[in-house]
Parts: C-alpha cells; sequence; structure tokens
C-alpha cells in the first residue's frame, strides 16, 4: 500500500545529529499545534521549550513535554469544584495526554523535513527541570524531544514482526521457536546496522555476571535485557520526583486492601 503519510510513519527514526538550520516561528508554532490535536482525555499537559545552546546532538530546538494538573486545577476552581481523583489515577490519564501530544509532535516534525529524538530520563530529573522553568507544583515533566533538521540520515530501526505484537481476540502463547524468531529479527536487524558498536552503547554488566558479549553478537535483546535486568530495582526515586512535584501516589493505611 503507497501512501505518504504512512511512508512517513514507516520511515521515521531517531535523530541525532542536526544541522544549524533553526526552524522558522511557524514551523514551531505548527508542531506545537499539531500536538494539542492529539486525542485527549483532559489536555493534562503542557509544552516546554528551549532554544539555547547546549541542547543534545546539537538540535536547535529542545521540548519538554509535562503531565499538568496545574492548569486543570485552576480551570476547576473557577467553576467551583476541588479535585478528588486520586493522584495515581489522573496521574495515568495524563501521561495518555501527554505521550500522545508528543507523538503528534514527532509526526508533525517529519512531514515538515525535520526529525527528532525522545530523552526519556526527564521524571528522574523532574526537580531540576522543575527549577529550570519555574515549574508550579503539580506539573511534571514526563519526556523530553530534541527537534530540528537531520544531519544524518540512519535507516529506521528494526521492530518485532507483527505476528510477535498483534493478537487478535485472545493474547498468543508463544513457542519458543516464535520467541527465538523474534529475537532474531531484532538482534540481526541492529547487528546489520552495526548500531550499538558505531554508538558505543554495550551496557556494563553488574557485579556476579560474566561478560561473553562482544561488539560482534551484542544486540538489541541482550542491550534491553540488561536494561530492565539491572536498573531502577526500587520505584523510590521515581516516587520522590513525584512527591516534590505535588503528586502522592503511595497508599494510605484505610486504602490499603487488608482483605477482610
Amino acid at each position: 500500500m503507497k501512501n505518504e503519510m504512512l511512508e512517513t510513519l514507516l520511515n521515521r527514526k531517531s535523530i541525532r545529529k542536526y544541522t544549524d538550520q533553526v526552524p522558522s516561528e511557524d514551523t514551531i508554532q505548527a508542531v506545537v499545534r499539531a500536538g494539542q490535536q492529539a486525542p485527549f482525555s483532559a489536555q493534562l499537559c503542557s509544552i516546554l521549550l528551549k532554544r539555547k545552546k547546549g541542547i543534545p546532538y546539537g538540535a536547535p530546538l529542545l521540548f519538554t513535554i509535562c503531565v499538568d494538573l496545574h492548569r486543570m486545577e485552576l480551570v476547576m476552581s473557577r467553576r467551583k469544584w476541588t479535585k478528588v481523583t486520586n493522584d495515581l489515577s489522573i496521574l495515568f490519564f495524563g501521561i495518555q495526554d501527554a505521550s500522545l501530544m508528543a507523538e503528534n509532535m514527532v509526526i508533525a516534525a517529519e512531514i515538515l523535513g525535520m526529525g527528532s529524538c525522545f530523552l526519556g530520563a526527564a521524571p528522574y530529573m523532574a526537580d531540576q527541570i522543575a527549577k529550570e522553568y519555574q515549574l508550579p507544583a503539580r506539573v511534571f515533566p514526563l519526556v523530553q524531544l530534541v527537534m530540528g533538521y537531520p544531519g544524518e540520515n540512519p535507516p529506521p530501526r528494526p521492530r518485532y514482526p507483527i505476528r510477535f505484537s498483534l493478537f487478535e481476540d485472545s493474547y498468543h502463547e508463544f513457542s519458543d521457536e516464535e520467541i527465538e524468531q523474534a529475537m532474531k529479527q531484532m538482534d540481526d536487524g541492529y547487528l546489520a546496522q552495526d548500531y550499538y558498536r558505531k554508538a558505543k552503547a554495550k551496557i556494563r554488566l553488574e557485579a556476579g555476571r560474566e561478560e561473553t558479549f562482544t561488539y560482534e553478537n551484542y544486540s538489541w535483546t541482550e542491550h534491553i535485557s540488561r536494561k530492565w535486568g539491572q536498573w531502577y530495582a526500587s520505584p523510590k526515586e521515581l516516587q520522590i520526583q513525584l512527591a516534590k512535584r505535588g503528586f502522592e501516589i503511595t497508599l494510605g493505611t484505610e486504602e490499603t486492601d487488608t482483605n477482610e
């Protein structure tokens, strides 16, 4: 099926090198407006923009997409309402809103000839970002997005086979062979692009595991397994960041299920 918009989506890739060309104000406004038109539960999101030097990968623009309850609560107050929805529930709705906004911005950038790259560490730097942008309480940075005109043209990165991602009527029970085939598709694709060697991106093993991989066989499934097999064992760091931003998501004693 040939379709220009579909081809844009299927060929999207993260860009980590940018030209010196600065997007026009009209282009920036178009990207933001596209973000605003994403599907929403309650527009529980807002955007921060930085155009100074020092943006990662030499990009001219850095957007920070935030979950924003502060603005909603201002509107509710004008209507003489007080929020009673628990923070965990509304945070999930806000994450949906902010994620959809960010993706619409990425698509708009692609249509306008630009590239972008997501930076996922924003939640762990929430207090730092809040100080930089003077954020009020109840605004939580979810993800950052560098954007500009590409200074490179890498190939699209591999993805799992559709049969490993799409399940009709019921979730599929995978055979060992299917798992191996899906892993092979990902790993062979990244190895063919020499991705991790070029990026020097092998994750160091923590104590207790012997290194058996070289860049000849180190690829996506080992990389992602090392991430989630070693990092962020405790939610405490993220809970602290959320609390500093005014979000309470721990269960109170009276809310704990006692199975009675």
